[in-house]
């Protein structure tokens, strides 16, 4: 790692001070500062966002949010309120498993903590779905403690800025980084530097220190920067593991009733669409056809297959529609929904593409 020469703002030098005062002016007068989430010292309200944000867009995050908040003001609210009517609210906004333990979270928040978020990142941690990062940003923002935050686009920031070039996927690495970006943080007695300086760090990835050709030329750190100086910023962070992506054939049953209904079934707790509401999936056309009475079978029809891409792996989706004759044309566990039905429900991205039932996302 590159963290003293050639410059002097790695860990135990007189300009640790300077980076940090630098971001909580930037952020004074160019940060963001219109976001529903900001500005705000409740913990529920900068959790959620935290819990929306990650691997989502701030686009997409701004109407769930309101939608969310419309319906569960509070983490009580949300703790009293059924697993299906928080995917239903989540639906399209991907990655359910975030659903899934924010709804835990609330009812341990209530049940352990009696409805008030703990208030330092070591206790935040011990909720389900709350890993250091999500933690030391609630505590930061909202009680005023000194703790780094990394998310994806802080490791970028605080890389660049220290010529960072320990391998991202390893444990050992990262954990470097998190003492480093500890070291950077302003003095624990200026609390109100702390919330400011944390959101600062996340607007400059979000807005300047991008992925791909950063506006260096107008990063109010710039000249602190030691990727900056050799030239090479978009070298940081360093990753060197890549994920093995795969793919895999599913073939989906789109059937309708004689009053258009469609026949879906809720998803095993555990696997791809975990809880989820969804169309029935198998692994061939002959396994599908198998499960259809003779009737059925004859009137199926293919539609165009088409991809869903998940983080790890690809998925071709094989649609076979049947106007269904029966009542049942799966097993017990499903039913028949109408149109209308359908935004309450929790359905995956490529189940709301098929039925046109709206919403983005990926999962």
């Amino acid at each position: 790692m590159a963290l003293t020469a050639p410059v002097s703002c790695g860990v135990g030098h007189t300009r640790v001070p300077v980076f940090a005062e630098r971001v909580v002016a930037w952020q004074r007068s160019h940060g963001r500062s219109e976001l529903p989430w900001q500005n705000t010292q409740d913990p529920y309200r900068v959790w959620l966002s935290e819990v929306m944000l990650q691997q989502t867009q701030v686009s997409t995050v701004l109407g769930y949010f309101a939608r969310f908040l419309a319906r569960f003001p509070s983490v009580a609210a949300l703790a009293a309120g059924t697993e299906d009517e928080v995917f239903g609210l989540w639906s399209g906004l991907g990655y359910y498993s975030r659903a899934r333990n924010m709804h835990r979270c609330a009812q341990e928040v209530v049940s352990r903590f009696g409805g008030e978020f703990p208030r330092t990142a070591a206790e935040l941690q011990t909720l389900p779905g709350i890993g250091r990062s999500t933690a030391s940003a609630v505590a930061a923002f909202c009680f005023g403690e000194r703790v780094a935050i990394l998310d994806g686009n802080v490791k970028r920031v605080l890389t660049r800025l220290l010529a960072f070039d320990g391998d991202m996927s390893s444990a050992a690495q990262e954990r470097l980084l998190w003492n480093e970006a500890t070291e950077l943080l302003p003095p624990a007695k200026d609390r109100p530097a702390i919330a400011r300086y944390t959101q600062g760090l996340m607007d400059l990835g979000a807005t300047v220190c991008l992925p791909r050709k950063p506006s260096c030329m107008i990063c109010p750190v710039s000249d602190l920067c030691a990727a900056r100086e050799q030239g090479a910023p978009e070298s940081y962070p360093v990753k060197t593991r890549k994920l093995r992506r795969t793919s895999q054939s599913l073939w989906m049953l789109l059937a309708r009733d004689a009053q258009g209904r469609v026949w879906l079934e809720k998803r095993p707790s555990r696997g791809i669409w975990a809880g989820l509401y969804c169309l029935p999936v198998f692994e061939s056309r002959d396994a599908l056809l198998e499960m259809l009475s003779a009737k059925d079978r004859a009137n199926a029809r293919d539609d165009a297959v088409f991809l869903h891409v998940l983080t790890h792996k690809d998925l071709h989706l094989h649609p076979v529609d049947v106007d269904s004759r029966g009542t049942k044309p799966m097993a017990e566990e499903g039913a028949w929904f109408a149109t209308d039905e359908w935004a309450a429900l929790g359905l995956p991205a490529p189940v709301r593409k098929l039925l046109g039932a709206g919403g983005s996302g990926s999962v």
